[in-house]
C-alpha cells in the first residue's frame, strides 16, 4: 500500500496537532509494511505571509496530486482585518470547493472514561453516538450574490435539487453501516431552501427503505441535541446548520479537542479536526491532538480502505484516554491543569498504543 498525504498545518495549534497525526500514521506504515509519503504545503494565514494568499498554487496542485488531504487548522486574530479574499478562511473553501468535498462527515460520541468532561448528566449522554453529515459546498457559504459595503451586507442561501440529493445518498449510506436511522435538520418552515430539501432528502428516502427518516426544525433539533442525545444516529443537514451543530456535538464527547471530520465525495478526500487554530494556545503544547488523530483514522478509512487500520488508531484512542492522558482542555478542575499531558506526551502514547496493537493483530494472524 502505497499512499500520498499533503499535510497543511495551517495556522495557530495547526503545525502541532498534525505532526502528532502524522506521527499515529507514520506507526501504523511501519507496522504494517505501507509506504506513506508526506508533502507539507502552507495554507491559511502561513500561507499569507509566505506567498501572498491563503491557498497557493503550489499547495493546490499537491493536494490535487495526493490521494488525500491532512489539515490542521487556519485563521487567527492576527488576519481578521485582511480583505475577505485574502483571508485564511478564504483558503480552506475554496479547497474545499477545488476538491469537490461535498460531504463533510462529524462524529461525535459519549466515552464513560470522559464522563466528567461533559456538561451533560451521565444518564443523558450515556450511549450517544451521532454522526453529523454537513453539506459542505452550497448554501450561505458559496452562494451568490453576497456583498457587503458600509451600511449593509448580504448572502444568498442557495441549493439545487442535485445537490441535496447527492448529499442525502451519502447520510442514508452511512445509516446503513450504523443503526439505520436519518435524521434531517431544516427549517422547512421558513426557508424556502429547506423546502426543497425536505422534499429532496424524503424522495431519496425511497432508495432506502431499511433506513428511518424524521425530519426536524434545527432550532429544536439544537435543544434536543442536547436534552436527548442518544436517540439520534446519522444526522443529515445544510452547510450553516452543519457547522454549528456539530460544534455543539462536543458537549458529547467533552471537548472541541476530540472531534474529527472527514470531507469527502470529491477528488481527493479532506480530513481535519474541527477546532479552531486557538493562537492563544499555539507553541505552548498544550493542544489536544485526538481530535487531528482521529481524522488521520477517518483517513485511512474513507481515503485508504484500512479499514482494520483505521480501528487500530481509534482504539488506541480510547485506551490512552482511559489510561488517565489528559491535556488541559480534559480536565475541569483549574486547580489540576499543571498535571496535564502536553500534546506531544498524549501524542506520542497514541502513537505507542497503535503500534502495540497493530503488532498484536500482526502476530494473531501469523499464528
Amino acid at each position: 500500500m502505497k499512499l500520498n498525504i499533503t499535510v497543511l498545518p495551517g495556522d495557530g495549534i495547526g503545525p502541532e496537532v498534525t505532526l502528532e497525526a502524522v506521527r499515529t500514521l507514520q506507526s501504523v506504515a511501519d507496522v504494517c509494511g505501507y509506504q506513506f509519503e508526506f508533502k507539507e504545503r502552507p495554507i491559511g494565514g502561513a500561507a499569507v505571509l509566505a506567498a501572498g494568499n491563503p491557498l497557493p498554487e503550489k499547495t493546490l496542485k499537491t493536494c490535487l496530486d495526493s490521494d488525500a488531504v491532512l489539515l490542521g487548522a487556519v485563521g487567527g486574530p492576527a488576519f481578521d482585518r485582511l480583505e475577505p479574499v485574502l483571508r485564511p478562511e478564504a483558503g480552506l473553501l475554496k479547497l474545499r470547493q477545488e476538491l469537490g468535498c461535498f460531504a463533510n462527515l462529524r462524529p461525535a460520541a459519549a466515552s464513560q472514561a470522559l464522563a466528567d468532561c461533559s456538561p451533560l448528566r451521565p444518564e443523558i449522554r450515556a450511549g450517544s453516538d451521532v454522526l453529523i453529515v454537513r453539506e459542505l459546498l452550497g448554501g450561505l457559504y458559496f452562494g451568490q450574490p453576497r456583498g457587503i459595503n458600509e451600511t449593509e451586507a448580504y448572502n444568498t442561501m442557495r441549493y439545487s435539487e442535485s445537490e441535496v440529493e447527492r448529499i442525502a445518498h451519502i447520510a442514508f449510506q452511512e445509516a446503513r453501516n450504523r443503526r439505520k436511522r436519518v435524521t434531517s435538520v431544516d427549517k422547512a418552515n421558513v426557508l424556502e431552501t429547506s423546502r426543497l430539501w425536505r422534499a429532496v432528502v424524503t424522495r431519496t428516502a425511497q432508495q432506502y427503505k431499511d433506513v428511518t427518516l424524521e425530519h426536524a426544525y434545527v432550532d429544536s433539533f439544537a435543544m434536543q441535541l442536547i436534552t436527548t442525545p442518544s436517540r439520534f444516529d446519522v444526522v443529515l443537514t445544510e452547510n450553516l446548520f452543519g457547522d454549528i451543530l456539530s460544534d455543539e456535538a462536543a458537549v458529547i464527547s467533552g471537548s472541541l479537542g476530540l472531534l474529527a471530520s472527514a470531507s469527502i465525495g470529491g477528488k481527493v478526500g479532506l480530513y481535519e479536526p474541527i477546532h479552531g487554530s486557538a493562537p492563544d494556545l499555539a507553541g505552548k503544547e498544550a493542544a489536544n491532538p485526538i481530535g487531528a488523530i482521529a481524522s488521520a483514522a477517518m483517513l485511512l478509512r474513507y481515503s485508504a480502505k484500512l479499514t482494520a487500520e483505521a480501528d487500530g488508531i481509534d482504539e488506541a484512542v480510547r485506551r490512552v484516554i482511559a489510561e488517565g492522558y489528559r491535556t488541559a482542555d480534559l480536565i475541569q478542575e483549574a486547580s489540576n491543569r499543571k498535571q496535564a499531558h502536553t500534546t506531544k506526551q498524549v501524542g506520542g502514547r497514541i502513537a505507542e498504543t497503535v503500534t502495540e496493537l497493530l503488532n498484536e493483530r500482526v502476530a494473531y494472524h501469523a499464528v
